[in-house]
């Protein structure tokens, strides 16, 4: 006999059930997407520069994201949260690790292209996994600091997921948001908008438009602003006033982000659209210049 458990607090079933099966629909897109940008550089000889380690950083992370909503997804057909209170914290950690991972690799994206068009320098392999080493390192350190103390992870509103814990509002939570935010979310979007701004005015320029500078800086604010807004509301105001349904809108704009940023840096990358292309058809590159342009 199956155990029926009780609806968490503010929550139809229909509404767990959308939420269960949005958060699906996520995962599974963001993995078929990310999936086919890690098999491509695998496979696809041209595809393997030191720029397009970049983009696979980006892809690893993603997926690391997808994983997350899928066991989300899951916990929410459930009803509850299966996995105790040390499941939480793998879970919020985990989430943190990639989620920070996939941000850092958006800026090292955007500072690599600004060399591209602006400085015409080279970058190196030894300076492309010294850069991915930092992204992760940097990443696994602010999100282990809630494992510390300095912060803490728990339930979302549904309580079938776990990530930073924003009810509290003390000085714990406001210390560590501020710092933490400001080096992983704030300095990785001004490399963004920088670079980009840059960019622009280089192929303006030059009469060239190759690609549309506003797309990265357009996705990651879509994808993260509402939640940085909700995380940085609770500080001034009690973040639970809000309806559980509302402060759940920000968590399931964040978990599209694998499947937005494999369209704007894999997908709608002339070159590694190319790769993907050779690698489910089968049929040569025309131009192996692999060079990480957005169309």
């Amino acid at each position: 006999m199956v155990t029926s458990y009780p609806l968490p607090e503010g929550f139809t079933e229909t509404e767990v059930f959308a939420i269960g099966t949005t958060l699906l629909v996520e995962a599974l897109l963001g993995l078929l997407l990310n999936g086919l940008t890690l098999l491509s550089f695998y496979k696809i000889r041209e595809l393997r520069t030191p720029s397009n380690l970049f983009i696979i950083s980006l892809a690893v992370a993603d997926t690391g994201l997808c994983l997350n909503a899928f066991v989300a997804a899951f916990s929410s057909f459930l009803r509850y949260w299966p996995y105790g209170s040390e499941g939480c914290q793998i879970h919020g950690f985990q989430g943190f690790v990639a989620a920070l991972s996939s941000i850092g690799s958006c800026a090292a994206i955007a500072w690599d292209r600004y060399h591209q068009y602006c400085t015409r320098s080279k970058l190196h392999w030894s300076t492309a996994v010294s850069v991915v080493f930092f992204i992760w390192g940097f990443s696994a350190f602010w999100s282990a600091m809630p494992l510390f103390g300095w912060g803490e992870y728990d339930y979302e509103p549904l309580r079938t997921c776990c990530t930073l814990d924003y009810s509290k509002g003390d000085r714990n939570y406001i210390s560590y948001l501020f710092t933490m935010a400001f080096f992983e979310f704030l300095v990785p979007l001004f490399i963004l908008m920088t670079a980009y701004q840059s960019i622009y005015q280089k192929m303006k320029k030059s009469g060239q438009i190759r690609f549309n500078t506003s797309m990265p800086v357009k996705s990651l604010v879509f994808c993260w602003g509402p939640y940085c807004l909700l995380c940085f509301y609770a500080v001034i105001q009690d973040a639970t006033i809000l309806s559980p349904k509302l402060r759940m809108i920000p968590a399931l704009l964040a978990k599209t982000s694998p499947a937005v940023n494999a369209y704007v840096y894999g997908l709608g990358n002339e070159n590694y659209r190319g790769g993907i292309w050779q690698y489910l058809t089968g049929q040569k590159l025309e131009k192996a210049e692999t060079d990480n342009k957005t169309k």
